[in-house]
């Protein structure tokens, strides 16, 4: 593990990624007087740095030469909530979802941009940073005012149903990060509804034809194919 010096106003960021060029790659995208980088070559010394370190985000491999990284998103989530960004070269559904379900935060296949890492580390930070709901959630003419139950858009009240509020509800409280089909159907219709997702998809229809200007291209609430949905907040 290398730690490299920096002032402590930086934000600390836990590399997990047993590939050097990866891990060089990440320092010098990454070394500048926003980030304090911690490198770890394997799953056991990444747990470790978790504890130790205090990152306030975590990149990780899932390919590791001890553990799957699969399984230190879960060892992690048993005491940790910080941020844990994937990032892998399994482009596969079935993997996003996993890791997804684990515990992680957000999925980058490799290769990737290094403008939209930066943009995917500060939503992690800024969700992170905040400690306490706000009563009113605003993102461009939609308000959401949890108070009073209350939804509305260009200042027009938009009637929602419960169980539509509800999954608005959950997909903002989550702004910025991507919700799998199962992780949504369990918190909103329960276990038993798992294995539903035409529930969902008709849901998220009937939500996006009352909030969105226009339904066939959603401006904030956008699909991860095959993996869920994300409540997007810029751009």
């Amino acid at each position: 593990m290398t730690l490299i010096p920096s002032p402590s106003c930086q934000h600390r960021v836990l590399v997990i990624d047993d590939e050097a060029a990866i891990r060089r790659f990440l320092h010098s995208a990454l070394s500048s007087d926003e980030f304090l980088l911690h490198e770890a070559e394997s799953g056991h010394s990444g747990l470790s740095a978790v504890a130790g370190f205090r990152p306030e985000v975590v990149l990780l491999d899932l390919g590791l030469p001890d553990i799957d990284g699969i399984e230190v998103i879960r060892r992690i989530r048993e005491w940790s909530q910080v941020p844990i960004i994937v990032l892998s070269v399994r482009d596969q559904e079935d993997d996003k979802v996993a890791a997804l379900d684990a515990g992680a935060d957000d999925y980058l296949t490799k290769p990737f941009g290094v403008g939209e890492l930066l943009a995917r580390m500060r939503a992690s930070l800024r969700r992170s940073q905040t400690t306490t709901p706000e009563p009113v959630f605003l993102c461009g003419e939609l308000v959401v005012d949890f108070s009073l139950r209350r939804v509305t858009v260009a200042e027009t009240d938009v009637q929602l149903t419960p169980t539509e509020y509800d999954l608005l509800k959950l997909l903002t409280a989550h702004a910025g990060k991507v919700l799998t089909h199962s992780f949504i159907l369990k918190q909103i219709w329960g276990i038993a509804y798992q294995d539903q997702p035409q529930i969902l998809r008709v849901t998220i229809s009937n939500v996006r034809k009352k909030i969105e200007r226009d339904p066939a291209r959603p401006k904030y609430i956008t699909t991860e194919p095959g993996v869920g949905y994300r409540f997007k907040t810029a751009g």
